[in-house]
């Protein structure tokens, strides 16, 4: 424990711009954590419940498709159920319909992520902001009469400066790399939500044109 104790001690010389940065610290790991929760519950491999899924359109049953993918708590698998909902539209409805719900499953994995963002670019203003209350108290120490005579508070101010700047910039690395983590871990869920989706337009006009035939062949 001595060395939270003496972390806590070198942060509480940080100064009051230490205040914000704390809370940016606490809301970074937080948002971080939950988010990497969150799309990693969302990254379910679903290839054998949409071939499960296309057999069963191919079949002629749609509610059992529909069933198949309910099962599985995946953006992709809602996106591939409001295509196969609204299949009776035709392909062009069924690509509108999944492009809206897309939508909204980008929404999802993206919340939060705004604040990270925020975090990022405010925590070395915060860290500069200490740095500038740190220099005008060493300066304010050195201008006083008995500033020559007291080196120590001349020091403690920029100790001031100086620990709130590598506090500001240590949130705002920390908090980038988290930040840009998670950006890929969604862009490869986007992808598989876009391939997925044209996989399945081809599949719902596959079937039309079987259908098509078959009601041509019929009539002849």
């Amino acid at each position: 424990m001595d060395w939270f104790v003496n972390a806590y001690r070198l942060l509480c010389k940080g100064g009051y711009a230490m205040i914000p940065l704390l809370v940016c610290s606490f809301v970074s790991v937080a948002v971080l954590i939950e988010r990497f929760m969150a799309i990693r519950r969302a990254q379910v491999d679903v290839s054998e419940p949409v071939r499960s899924a296309e057999d069963a359109l191919y079949e002629g049953d749609t509610n059992r498709a529909v069933q198949i993918l309910s099962a599985y708590d995946s953006p992709v698998a809602r996106v591939l159920i409001a295509g196969i909902q609204t299949k009776h539209l035709g392909e062009k409805g069924a690509e509108r319909a999944m492009e809206e719900q897309g939508t909204i499953e980008v929404r999802q994995l993206t919340r939060w992520l705004g604040a990270l963002d925020t975090i990022i670019t405010i925590a070395p203003l915060l860290g500069l902001f200490g740095t500038v209350t740190g220099m005008i108290s060493a300066f304010h120490v050195i201008a006083s009469k008995e500033g020559i005579s007291t080196p120590t508070a001349i020091t403690g101010g920029v100790a001031e400066a100086l620990i709130a700047t590598a506090t500001g910039l240590a949130i705002a690395i920390f908090t980038l790399v988290g930040y840009n983590y998670l950006q890929e871990r969604i862009k490869h869920i986007v992808a598989e939500i876009e391939a997925r989706g044209t996989a399945m337009i081809n599949v719902l006009a596959d079937i039309r044109e079987r259908v098509s035939h078959e009601d041509k062949r019929l009539s002849a």
